[in-house]
């Protein structure tokens, strides 16, 4: 079944734990017809085979029908540590949602319910969770676990990010990078939720991502926009009021007056973006919030793959 009618069939759900658990059992499902196949028969047994390792724990019969070697996990294999970072900027918060629409439908909603679909994997092959949470302060910090009970604060924490901003935060995303990075000192996998609308000091920007991988760190970037306006800005030609969600800055123009040149420096700025993430090793993937979560969860078992 595909994800998208998953979300048509649960988004009248309100508990964040149940529709991530049916995403990612959606997904499982499906699976099969996906480069994972073979990979849900027993979903938390099993790792895939790194070249140097030893070949006494290979699952033959899992290679005869998927062409791809796995080893079978045992308890005391090293699990995954993991550590989720998003951004609550005022800026997240955007499109401001209609009554009719879902809370995943804009940039926040989208990213909380993300990580709660991530933490569902992580959380079936018993890999501990962290989350940090920045905008203009430093919001939100826990260390990487994988009790239930530190499950259930973390969720609970993503729940109350879906709360309308009551304040215009701005975005100190190269302060707390920084900060974070100091914070994670076993080797982990970073996954990273933004819009990544801090401009003006990019070289700083771009150390601060960079600092993210010290340690040996994987970092995944998944860079959440909303595509139809502030990628192709898309608006008829009547005119409008933009406002800045974290300055409140405004200004009155007429869209297509500004359209070509706005798309211009958005798409120059996420390609030399994309191009600095790939020559530092950063996997960046761009996401919009009209995306299916199975583009997420891919991303992050093909890095996880790669994750040695």
């Amino acid at each position: 079944m595909k994800i998208e009618s998953q979300i048509e069939k649960i988004s009248s759900f309100q508990h964040l734990e149940l529709l991530a658990n049916q995403i990612v059992e959606g997904f499982i499902s499906g699976m099969h017809k996906s480069p994972f196949h073979g990979f849900s028969a027993e979903f938390a047994e099993y790792k895939v085979y790194n070249v140097g390792e030893s070949t006494k724990h290979i699952d033959w019969k899992l290679f005869a029908k998927t062409d791809r070697l796995y080893t079978k996990r045992f308890e005391e294999d090293t699990n995954l540590r993991c550590h989720i970072i998003i951004d609550n900027s005022s800026s997240m918060h955007y499109p401001k949602l209609k009554d009719t629409e879902n809370f995943f439908q804009n940039k926040i909603g989208f990213s909380v319910l993300a990580s709660a679909v991530l933490m569902n994997i992580l959380k079936k092959q018993r890999d501990a969770v962290g989350l940090s949470v920045f905008s203009d302060t430093y919001e939100y910090y826990a260390p990487e676990k994988g009790s239930d009970r530190h499950h259930r604060m973390v969720l609970n924490t993503l729940e109350n990010l879906l709360e309308k901003p009551k304040v215009q935060k701005h975005t100190d995303t190269i302060t707390f990078l920084h900060q974070i990075a100091e914070k994670i000192h076993r080797r982990s996998m970073i996954i990273l939720f933004t819009d990544m609308f801090q401009l003006g000091n990019e070289e700083a920007l771009f150390n601060a991502l960079q600092h993210l991988k010290h340690n040996k760190h994987k970092v995944v970037l998944f860079h959440v926009i909303d595509n139809k306006t502030e990628l192709n800005f898309d608006f008829d030609n009547a005119p409008r009021k933009f406002i800045d969600l974290e300055t409140g800055d405004e200004v009155n123009i007429f869209a297509d007056n500004v359209k070509g040149e706005y798309e211009k420096g958005v798409r120059s700025y996420f390609k030399k973006l994309a191009l600095t993430c790939s020559q530092n090793k950063i996997k960046y993937v761009p996401v919009g919030v009209e995306d299916s979560f199975e583009k997420v969860l891919t991303a992050y078992l093909v890095e996880k793959q790669n994750f040695g």
